[in-house]
């Protein structure tokens, strides 16, 4: 789709200081796309940014440069990698969030955000695996972009992975709850750290486990998300896992 860029510069960014690989996506979280522009231009601390916001009506404003680094993931993890600031460009979508009762996204801004995404993957060697939710690379503090963001129509947009259906395998059957421990739990926190996640391979069913199969589930299972591991979101893990295994290999 065309689109304009309405240049709306934020004072807060620095270099980069890593090469350029990642996607990451948000919601303002917010009251409305003013209020998010205006934190993100105010130079007062603690100073946030985004390289680009878009707009409820699929207008496309633009922070900081895509070269520069904007101060828009935190303290952050994925795959390994730290400082997802200086690797990633950011993009801030207007929505209310969660404080404000996950509002549905507007067609006309998910078209938008495909648009941009699109786009910026023409200029940038960022991998599906790569591109993420901010709650993939923060998942012990963070909620956005949230389950009802369309992650299914990015993917078949090019951007991002999703999965194809597929059959659980005998060792997922039964499933996994908090306070478990054993092969299940080991296998799916095995899953979950391939797929990128900040998680240690214990093989108990712990709090770090929930918070980060809420991350997932928010991302590929949105209908349902629990914290729970559920034969589906085990078999949903696996086969995500499958194919971030066979991208990197």
């Amino acid at each position: 789709m065309k689109y304009e860029i309405i240049q709306a510069p934020s004072p807060n960014f620095n270099e980069r200081m890593q090469q350029l690989d990642m996607l990451v996506l948000h919601y303002t979280g917010m009251e409305d796309g003013p209020t998010a522009l205006a934190r993100m231009q105010d130079d007062q601390e603690p100073r946030v940014s985004a390289h680009y916001m878009v707009e409820e009506d699929g207008r496309i404003f633009q922070l900081v440069a895509e070269d520069k680094r904007a101060w828009q993931a935190g303290r952050s993890w994925w795959q390994g990698d730290e400082d997802l600031n200086s690797r990633s460009i950011g993009i801030e979508i207007v929505n209310g969030g969660h404080d404000f009762g996950l509002p549905p996204y507007p067609d006309v801004q998910i078209a938008a955000v495909i648009g941009l995404c699109q786009d910026i993957l023409t200029r940038w060697p960022i991998a599906p695996h790569r591109i993420v939710a901010h709650s993939d690379i923060a998942p012990d503090r963070k909620e956005d972009p949230g389950e009802r963001f369309p992650w299914k129509q990015l993917a078949e947009a090019g951007i991002g992975l999703w999965p194809q259906p597929v059959r659980p395998e005998p060792w997922m059957m039964h499933g996994a709850a908090a306070g478990d421990a054993g092969m299940t739990v080991e296998g799916l926190q095995n899953d979950l750290k391939d797929i990128g996640y900040k998680l240690n391979v214990t093989g108990v069913f712990n709090d770090d486990t929930a918070a980060v199969i809420r991350a997932f589930q928010r991302r590929w299972r949105p209908e349902r998300v629990n914290g729970e591991g559920d034969t589906d979101t085990i078999t949903l893990a696996h086969a995500v896992a499958d194919l971030v295994r066979a991208a990197k290999s």
